[in-house]
């Protein structure tokens, strides 16, 4: 709103001032007082006209940007976008990308998986199948029918320490992203929930939240992960309902926090009678230390799939739920798609009973290592943080380079990373880092080509730093 005058009367819109600001833009925008293209006050400023603090009004513009009212865009500020609120997502979530052999380029900015003969296994747990189709192939899936592969998850997870976990406890989804929205529509209540992050978190959280008409509030964290005193802040300020955490490899940070952390974690979500959605796609390895559903049985959802370690294909995530919610998840996914389809979960269960599956995993696991010791070979000298197991690292960037500038740089020597600014919620900081994928996809050659570069652009600023 560069050179505009706009000072709304908050005074006239009841409740909270963060709700009122947001419909005084809203009817603002909508009246035409604020035309499209527009540029707003930073929130620094906006603040300071209207004697709210900045995060009143930081939440005012999430708001409306989640309506799609407004856009916000990193560098350039935020900006009235529409004179009404658009219908369903505004952002895609999965960029669909073209094949590294057709642009040349070496993508790694999504971890991607080795071809170990997942093609042949699933062609022959097929086969084996169809073999014994029965009639059963006709009707809708059922629930009950789903029991052997709940099963099989148990046993899946048995090198996990989830505490008590039974077949009753286990909900099948369409995937791990599919299993957030399901939690989603468990937990959150009322006109405008809140649902909490880290600060730095899986685009998806936000994603679900929004389809959820939830507003999404970011809290800080440090090497462990989220910080404990930020959370009870936040849960003091906001009156959540829901905290989204990934405990054991951190995206994108790659952090791991401690069990003296998640301790305190649980001890703050129960005080503030939180629901909990744990994450755990991403890890690869066996954990020692116990999962946040060991702490807090009776309010964590851990969340896991297949896509990280089998095929993202498939579209088969699970969910072990809270004890005792087990048949509150399994409805809520019925309501939202029966079961999983037939096909997907015959094929699931013979490669977990054949030990397909687990031959799988432990392939890929060897790729991965490869990969690993490529990669910190050549970026092992920077401030590289990574994890065994875990398919991407963060990299933190030498003086002289931001973010936007190392991508677009990277980009013209023919390998793309992604920013940490992707990761960070709107009017959220983010630090001068990017998300190396250690996507198994592309040759190693090509892979190592790619940290050859990298590190050759790590080693060149664009500008020296100050002397000190």
């Amino acid at each position: 709103m560069t050179g505009t005058i706009w000072k709304p009367d908050l005074a006239a819109y009841p409740g909270p001032k963060y709700l009122a600001l947001s419909r005084a833009l809203r009817e603002a925008i909508r009246s035409g007082e604020l035309a499209e293209g527009t540029q707003l006050p930073t929130v620094r400023d906006l603040a300071w006209e209207l004697g709210v603090t900045p995060g009143t009004v930081s939440r005012a513009y999430a708001l409306a940007t989640q309506e799609g009212l407004l856009a916000a865009t990193v560098g350039r500020g935020t900006f009235v976008a529409a004179r009404a609120p658009r219908l369903g997502p505004t952002q895609p979530l999965l960029l669909e990308r073209e094949p590294d052999q057709v642009n040349g380029r070496i993508d790694l900015r999504a971890p991607r998986l080795p071809d170990v003969g997942q093609t042949a296994a699933f062609s022959e747990a097929l086969r084996e199948r169809i073999a014994n189709m029965t009639d059963d192939w006709i009707d809708y899936p059922t629930q009950r029918g789903e029991v052997p592969l709940r099963r099989s998850i148990c046993d899946w997870l048995s090198d996990r320490n989830l505490g008590k976990v039974g077949v009753d406890d286990i909900a099948l989804t369409a995937g791990g992203q599919n299993a957030i929205a399901l939690i989603f529509l468990c937990c959150l209540r009322g006109d405008r929930p809140v649902v909490l992050t880290e600060e730095l978190a899986y685009p998806g959280f936000r994603h679900a939240a929004r389809l959820a008409r939830a507003e999404v509030v970011g809290v800080e964290t440090d090497d462990q992960g989220m910080i404990p005193e930020a959370l009870e802040a936040a849960c003091r300020r906001h009156g959540a309902q829901v905290l989204c955490l990934t405990t054991e490899a951190q995206n994108p940070t790659t952090a791991r926090m401690t069990p003296e952390r998640r301790a305190r974690i649980v001890a703050i979500a129960r005080h503030f009678d939180l629901q909990i959605i744990e994450d755990d796609c991403y890890t690869l390895s066996e954990s020692e230390w116990p999962a946040l559903r060991a702490l807090a049985p009776e309010r964590v959802w851990h969340v896991g799939s297949l896509s990280k370690t089998i095929s993202a294909a498939l579209r088969f995530g699970y969910i072990v739920c809270p004890a005792g919610m087990g048949e509150t998840g399994r409805l809520t996914a019925q309501h939202a798609f029966f079961a999983l389809a037939k096909p997907v979960s015959e094929l699931c269960l013979h490669l977990f009973e054949s030990g397909a599956a687990q031959e799988i995993r432990r392939k890929v696991s060897e790729d991965l290592d490869r990969r690993i010791r490529i990669m910190v070979n050549h970026l092992g000298r920077f401030d590289l943080a990574w994890q065994p197991g875990l398919r991407f690292a963060f990299l933190n960037l030498p003086m002289g380079w931001r973010a936007s500038t190392f991508t677009r740089m990277a980009e013209a020597e023919g390998v793309l990373v992604r920013s940490a600014d992707e990761y960070a919620l709107i009017h959220g900081r983010a630090p001068h880092a990017v998300r190396i994928a250690l996507a198994g996809n592309i040759p190693e050659e090509r892979f190592t080509l790619a940290m050859e570069k990298l590190a050759g652009l790590l080693s060149r600023p664009p500008y020296d730093p100050p002397a000190v």
